[in-house]
């Protein structure tokens, strides 16, 4: 059993360790160091002595070659980083090395963003108050970055919020997910064998939640990023010092809308990925499929053949499409979600059920027509279920999509034009997929919840630019 060490350089850590258990088995398989108040205090003003003092930054080429050092020692370690993916968080392997993919390329993304995102200049000379006049700006850090973290995506997400604080030149100070530290601790020890010193990416696990609530509600703090639940993240954001920034991405019940003349040969592999992929724990899945009434029998069961096709197991294992939830509790959660929908009048065509003798494993599972009033219909499930309504009109179809205090990324099947164009200008979404799942994201585009479902744009580039300022110069043109 492998133990993982505190990482904040001359900290002692609390007398309790954390245990990661394995969801496929629900083994402790690793250890950690954590850490209380002391701790924290140390990362903390560790981190804002070095943004202090700007004579200890680290110039721009050092941390573009320690990010380029550090995806050349990932991809050497790719399948041990998938494995690790798969081992602690669930997710199947084959989808486990998309994300360490995906992860590698984020981090040679942030290692191109000086280049492709500068200062601006300001236009002088254009008027007798400007005369003679020059201005420009420059990138500079905002100050000390704390990061929290989800589950879903150990690796990737650890690389969206702490890989662009290095490019940015600040000191950050993340806490990853309980469930899942041990792909952050990894990634933070890669930036270290990369070259970058360790006072200047320092990780920790906390002993409590008071003892988190310190780390952000820290005046030290300059920018917050958080993912994870709504209510513990707009929660945070209330705590933090005045001047802070923050950043939330919290989850939605993804709405997909199914037009009448959409291509079910396309649409219906699609929804199913997009429902089942991670089994259902990620903050875009597809939730709720809106299909015209001529098709949507025809689309629930099509759906409900693809999730019984599904193998479901040990997410370690190269055959695994659909593996655990994160814990037990959110086994019985989704059960009892699916309970009530059912007993409420909406039709079960497929799964319902956890696999035998398990504890995290729960069959795909789709529902025809559930009641509007029931948890699945107004909100996130987290978990592997898809439930199908019929609509009548395009406009009704999207007055339910946006119905809901959520919204983040939808999504339209039709093979007409106007109509995608008419999905994409009506629904509540800050992105509209035409012809895919709810699910889609490339790491640079924005990639922002609405409403009740985040706060600011997250997205390699936009992360980038939260966690600087542009700093202008103004002067004497000669």
């Amino acid at each position: 059993m492998k133990h993982y060490p505190l990482m904040v350089p001359g900290a002692t850590p609390a007398a309790k360790r954390a245990e990661v258990r394995s969801p496929n088995d629900m083994q402790v398989f690793a250890t950690c160091d954590t850490g209380g108040a002391e701790v924290v205090e140390k990362a903390l003003s560790t981190a804002y002595a070095l943004f202090r003092d700007r004579d200890k930054w680290i110039p721009v080429p050092k941390r573009i070659e320690v990010l380029h050092k550090a995806a050349e020692i990932m991809q050497g370690r790719f399948e041990e980083l998938a494995l690790l993916i798969a081992k602690e968080g669930g997710k199947p392997l084959i989808d486990a090395r998309v994300e360490v993919a995906r992860a590698i390329d984020g981090v040679k993304n942030c290692a191109d963003l000086p280049r492709s995102h500068p200062g601006h200049v300001i236009p002088m000379n254009v008027n007798p108050a400007s005369a003679g006049r020059m201005a420009f700006t420059q990138k500079e850090p905002i100050g000390v970055v704390v990061a929290v973290s989800a589950f879903n995506h150990p690796l990737n997400l650890i690389v969206h919020q702490v890989a662009p604080a290095v490019i940015a030149g600040c000191p950050v100070v993340v806490k990853p997910a309980a469930d899942t530290p041990l792909s952050c601790f990894t990634f933070i020890q890669i930036l270290r064998d990369a070259g970058y010193p360790e006072a200047w990416a320092q990780s920790l696990l906390t002993e409590n939640r008071d003892v988190a609530t310190q780390l952000v509600a820290d005046k030290r703090v300059a920018f917050f990023s958080f993912i994870g639940s709504a209510a513990v993240g707009w929660k945070l954001k209330g705590q933090l010092a005045p001047g802070a920034r923050a950043a939330l991405e919290h989850g939605g019940a993804a709405p997909a809308i199914v037009a009448e003349d959409a291509d079910l040969d396309l649409t219906l592999p699609k929804l199913s990925k997009g429902g089942f992929y991670h089994a259902g724990q990620v903050c875009v899945s597809v939730q709720r499929v809106f299909a015209h009434r001529s098709i949507a029998q025809k689309v629930a069961d099509g759906l409900a053949a693809l999730a019984k096709k599904l193998n479901v197991g040990d997410a370690t294992k190269p055959e695994t499409e659909v593996g655990p939830l994160i814990r037990p509790a959110e086994l019985k959660r989704v059960d009892e979600w699916i309970q009530e929908a059912v007993k409420g009048g909406g039709k079960l065509l497929c799964g319902g059920k956890a696999l035998a003798n398990s504890e995290t494993f729960y069959e795909p599972t789709v529902i025809f027509e559930p009641p509007a009033d029931c948890k699945l219909s107004k909100m996130e499930v987290f978990g592997p279920v898809v439930c199908v309504y019929a609509y009548d009109s395009m406009d009704e179809a999207i007055a339910r999509a946006n119905a809901l205090p959520v919204a983040f990324q939808a999504s339209i099947f039709t093979r007409s034009y106007p109509t995608a164009m008419r999905a994409y200008q009506r629904l509540d979404a800050s992105a509209v997929m035409v012809n895919d799942h709810t699910a889609f994201r490339v790491d640079w585009m924005p990639f922002a919840g609405l409403r009740e479902s985040g706060l600011g744009v997250g997205g390699i580039p936009y992360t980038y630019h939260d966690m600087t300022i542009e700093k202008m110069f103004v002067g004497p043109s000669q």
